[in-house]
């Protein structure tokens, strides 16, 4: 367990302890496995014991009771999901290039794609029958680009065909 660093004198030497009700003083028999210990206003669960304890009370006859499960602490498990390193999908791209670029890290996955497939294109014509007011036919060409399957789209605009020039509708 990692020191809190809020710094503390001794909490309780060694005494005998009074109990809740003021009737007296622990005894080995008070004590059993799921119990809330009180001791100056400072409540302890009582979880596990040793084997040595264990094999006391079976000797003595007494029950001690079943070990509990320490409880979860959600700090530590925030504080573990925040050392745990991700890496933003916008930034992936980037941290990958930077490390090639250094002679480390992982090789371009894409790279032997992109060497087979270079300014290999595969070009369909397509055309939208557009409905609207100011609509009609308009012809467009859509690219597929092999080398990182991304596609872009351009229009086909003929001269004085009166429409606006916009010469992309899709970007690679």
């Amino acid at each position: 367990m990692q020191n809190s660093g809020i710094p503390q004198g001794i909490f309780l030497k060694r005494a005998k302890l009074i109990l809740p009700d003021g009737s007296g003083e622990y005894d080995w028999p008070d004590l059993h496995l799921g119990m809330d210990l009180n001791v100056y206003q400072r409540v302890f669960r009582i979880i596990d014991c040793d084997d040595f304890t264990r094999s006391y009370y079976a000797n003595e006859g007494k029950d001690i009771g079943q070990a509990e499960d320490y409880p979860t602490d959600p700090f530590a498990h925030a504080r573990s999901m925040i050392n745990m390193k991700q890496i933003p999908p916008d930034q992936a791209e980037f941290k990958n290039y930077i490390e090639v670029k250094l002679k480390g890290g992982r090789p371009n996955g894409g790279l032997k794609s992109f060497l087979d497939n270079d300014r290999r294109v595969l070009c369909f014509k397509i055309l939208w029958d557009d409905v609207s007011y100011d609509g009609g036919e308009k012809f467009y060409t859509l690219n597929f680009f092999l080398s990182d399957n991304s596609i872009e789209v351009k229009e086909n605009n003929t001269q004085n065909s009166g429409r606006a020039p916009f010469p992309k509708l899709l970007k690679r």
